[in-house]
């Protein structure tokens, strides 16, 4: 590859000298063609890498990704961008130390800069009570193999001097850190894996709505578009916030409540925030973009919704929580907020596995962890797909615990209530 052919610090000032015209799509806009090995429907995180791995990992690349809209346009480009593997019980915990790992090699594994930065993730605690489920949370994360670090009120000062620790009613009784999380550019990502996965032939179809599934005598056989109808001999779906309304095409009707959940990016600052820090006694975590920005969430709009937008009360319940934490951010603006759809599962975990009708497969139920879940439920998606069993890591994420009881893994312990998770 020619020095002005590819990507390189020159060919930037080439192209932005010369009107940016020089650039090439990073993958192809194909036609769908009749009939395809497999067929994911959802073309975000999820979608695009589990297509990446079934082609890298097991050879399938007659494979078509489905995207009603443009490829990274739904949670995947919607989201605080955080990664981490601070998990606490067994089935969560094993898979999340996985996705980390992947994580950690995605950029060489993808030869794509998605500016993966390990600054680390502190979860703060306000009382002795705290502190003590903090120590027992740590130190199930060292024995699944990840790292945690339990940190005095001193150490918190001196990671985080900018948090208000002369706060009467939310005192600073520690933190536990989590140096190997971090953040990562959530485009990236998918244009990332969006890149591998055409590159080894699988095809990206966008402006391509599924309509209908086809099943014939139990067993999947394809699928109807607003692009044509598509024969494959298995389909999976992976759609996230709308995985209720595209199981019901296929008779089924999911555990799962679909919530908005809100984001907001201020004003670029100068660095002040060391890393990713959540706060202890409200849904509240916020990190610092590498452009400036303060990117900060907190907890669901409390409705179920399928509309991408938040209400305004629920901003304010965020900004309160900020400026409890952070009183010294007061005065920055706030430049833009969003909202994503999450799948709410009663137990808060995620749901990976194949459905009674032959060759139809799901993967939803993510909550809060879709983002920094990407490349783990991605290969453990494709695993599922390409062999029939399921991958170790994800092997408790299964749908009929929510029929039986057995297995539920309340992670939050608020409860098998989806709008509590």
């Amino acid at each position: 590859m020619g020095l002005f052919s590819g990507y390189s610090g020159v060919k930037v000032i080439k192209e932005g000298l010369f009107g940016q015209k020089g650039w090439k799509p990073v993958w192809r806009d194909p036609a769908p063609k009749a009939d395809y090995d497999v067929v994911i429907i959802g073309g975000g995180g999820h979608g695009l890498s589990t297509a990446y791995y079934l082609a890298k990992e097991h050879g399938i690349t007659n494979v078509a990704v489905l995207e009603k809209g443009y490829i990274g346009g739904g949670n995947v480009g919607r989201n605080t961008t955080i990664v981490r593997a601070n998990y606490m019980l067994p089935g969560n915990s094993e898979f999340y130390s996985h996705s980390l790992k992947l994580w950690e090699g995605m950029e060489q594994d993808l030869n794509y800069n998605t500016m993966m930065s390990q600054r680390g993730v502190m979860m703060l605690c306000h009382s002795d009570g705290q502190r003590d489920y903090f120590a027992r949370r740590g130190n199930s994360m060292v024995n699944q193999g990840d790292d945690a670090e339990l940190l005095t009120p001193e150490q918190v000062r001196a990671e985080a001097p900018m948090i208000d620790f002369d706060n009467v009613r939310f005192p600073i009784y520690g933190g536990l850190m989590h140096r190997r999380g971090g953040t990562a550019r959530h485009d990236a990502v998918a244009w990332g894996y969006a890149r591998g996965a055409d590159t080894r032939g699988v095809d990206l179809i966008q402006n391509c709505e599924v309509t209908g599934i086809d099943i014939e005598g139990g067993v999947v056989r394809g699928v109807q578009t607003t692009r044509g109808a598509i024969r494959a001999k298995k389909v999976a779906i992976v759609v996230a916030g709308r995985s209720s309304q595209v199981a019901a095409m296929a008779g089924m009707r999911l555990p799962i409540e679909s919530h908005v959940l809100q984001a907001f990016v201020s004003e670029g600052l100068k660095p002040i925030m060391p890393g990713v820090i959540s706060f202890g006694m409200g849904h509240f975590y916020i990190s610092q973009s590498d452009k400036g920005g303060l990117v900060f969430g907190g907890d669901l709009d409390f409705y179920s919704s399928y509309a991408a937008r938040g209400n305004l009360p629920m901003k304010e319940h965020v900004m309160d929580a900020a400026m409890t934490l952070m009183p010294s951010i007061g005065k920055a603006k706030v430049l833009r907020s969003w909202g994503g759809i999450m799948d709410m599962s009663p137990d808060g975990s995620p749901i990976i596995d194949k459905t009674d009708t032959d060759g139809l497969f799901l993967n939803c139920g993510w909550c809060y962890g879709g983002f920094k879940a990407v490349p783990g439920s991605g290969f453990s998606y494709a695993h599922l797909i390409a062999t029939g069993q399921h991958h170790k890591p994800a092997a408790r994420y299964r749908l009929d615990r929510f029929r039986t009881g057995a297995g539920l893994m309340d992670e939050e312990g608020t409860g098998s209530q989806h709008n509590l998770h």
